[in-house]
């Protein structure tokens, strides 16, 4: 009989166990990345004037962050310590720029709206600190499910924080009006009945406001978010 003990290999971990699935449910809501976290403030405030900006915008966090974490999982085990943020950024900014060509070519009346946030996406610090917080130390799959989490967590609020602003603001959503016609002498729907559109709605600091409303409400659903003094 042989003095080495055969080695039992431990079960492999199913792919959406009940740990895997919190990765993707927790930023949803009781992690997520900006009412929770508050990251990725600054394209709340400028692109959410309309569902449609709003919606590309999530799509191409979206595809950045996902294959962000699986490349810098991936990688994580080659790349030196003392550089490791320097190539972060590389991988983030050609990922941009993908997305940023393919905007141009599909959708370039968006990509005009979107201007210069496309290229913000970089040094988005939501998907800076995914790479840095989860990728660097965890395998490829997991990465990708955090990913998926924290970027839907993302565009969820990003597209609420859009409807409000654009139905208020505009009476529209993705550009089509459903409060009827609001032109001078042609009003019909509410507009024929005095209803007014919100200008201060796509003001900026309106959509800071609409963030926080969410927030409070989150918090007033979930007593165990509020933090104690």
């Amino acid at each position: 009989m042989s003095n080495t003990e055969e080695k039992v290999k431990a079960p492999s971990e199913p792919l959406f166990s009940k740990k895997n699935k919190r990765l993707i449910t927790d930023p949803l809501s009781d992690n997520n990345p900006i009412t929770i976290q508050v990251l990725g403030i600054c394209s709340a405030l400028a692109i959410t004037v309309q569902v449609e900006q709003a919606f590309w915008m999530s799509i191409s966090v979206i595809f950045v962050m996902v294959f962000g974490n699986l490349i810098v999982s991936l990688l994580r085990n080659l790349i030196p310590s003392r550089v490791r943020i320097i190539v972060q950024l590389v991988i983030v900014a050609s990922l941009v720029i993908i997305v940023n060509e393919s905007l141009q070519a599909f959708v370039p009346d968006v990509s005009e709206k979107l201007s210069v946030f496309v290229g913000l996406i970089i040094t988005n610090c939501i998907i800076m600190g995914r790479f840095e917080a989860f990728a660097m130390a965890n395998k490829a799959w997991p990465s990708i499910l955090d990913a998926v989490g924290n970027a839907i967590g993302y565009a969820w609020i990003l597209l609420l924080v859009a409807l409000v602003r654009e139905v208020l603001g505009s009476g529209k959503i993705w550009g089509a009006s459903i409060f009827g016609n609001n032109l001078p002498g042609e009003e019909s729907g509410l507009y024929a009945l005095g209803y007014v559109n919100n200008n201060m709605m796509i003001l900026p600091p309106m959509a800071l406001i609409v963030v926080g409303i969410i927030i409070w409400v989150q918090r007033s659903m979930n007593k165990e978010l509020v933090e104690e003094n």
